[in-house]
């Protein structure tokens, strides 16, 4: 008798389950496999596409902070590196792109005399520690930024018969300096030179 209302209970709820599914069907539907693939809200809404016309916002260039501030020492931490290594590997066309006039030909000179007096440098750049800004100010249309950084690095020298003259290759240096960057607001581009190293 009570396996009849164990045969009875599961036919009920069977019944129960396709009720429920054919109801489900007919609110929501199939799927066919023919439907767009681009959500309707996205495709629907329309984005409005600023005006040639309309005047851009204009940053503050008497200071720098904010997003601006991020971005730029971001940009400089990643200057840094190039230049280091570019100059220990005697890469004038990348620093030709990351120098002032002035500050290239300095690097262009100290390479020369390197070269010269057959001395190979060998570096490793491990990362910058911190970096921040020590100072910011705009002359005229002119912006100078100088920054300070705390890097990692391996640096060796050696002669001409590969003999160490200056440093260890076995031992990470911190080494601290203050760059000062520059760059025109009257040029195109966005970019910002090292203009000094200061002692």
């Amino acid at each position: 008798m009570s396996n009849n209302f164990g045969y009875l209970d599961i036919i009920l709820l069977g019944m129960i389950a396709g009720f429920i599914i054919l109801r489900l069907r007919s609110i929501l539907g199939r799927k066919t496999g023919h439907e767009s693939k681009v959500y309707p809200n996205f495709a629907e809404k329309k984005f409005s596409i600023p005006k040639k016309d309309a005047e851009p916002l204009k940053q503050n260039l008497d200071v720098l902070e904010g997003k601006e501030k991020k971005d730029f020492l971001r940009g400089a931490e990643i200057a840094y590196e190039n230049i280091l290594t570019s100059f220990a590997s005697g890469d004038l066309i990348k620093l030709k792109a990351l120098l002032s006039p002035n500050m290239f030909s300095n690097f262009s000179d100290a390479i020369k005399l390197r070269n010269k007096e057959n001395i190979k440098s060998e570096f490793t750049f491990i990362g910058v520690k911190e970096s921040s800004v020590e100072n910011y100010e705009k002359i005229k249309d002119n912006l100078f930024a100088t920054v300070k950084f705390v890097a990692e690095v391996i640096s060796v020298k050696k002669d001409k018969d590969n003999k160490i003259i200056e440093g260890n290759p076995d031992k990470i240096k911190f080494v601290s300096d203050n760059w000062k960057f520059t760059r025109n607001i009257n040029q195109k581009s966005p970019n910002w030179y090292l203009s000094e190293i200061i002692s």
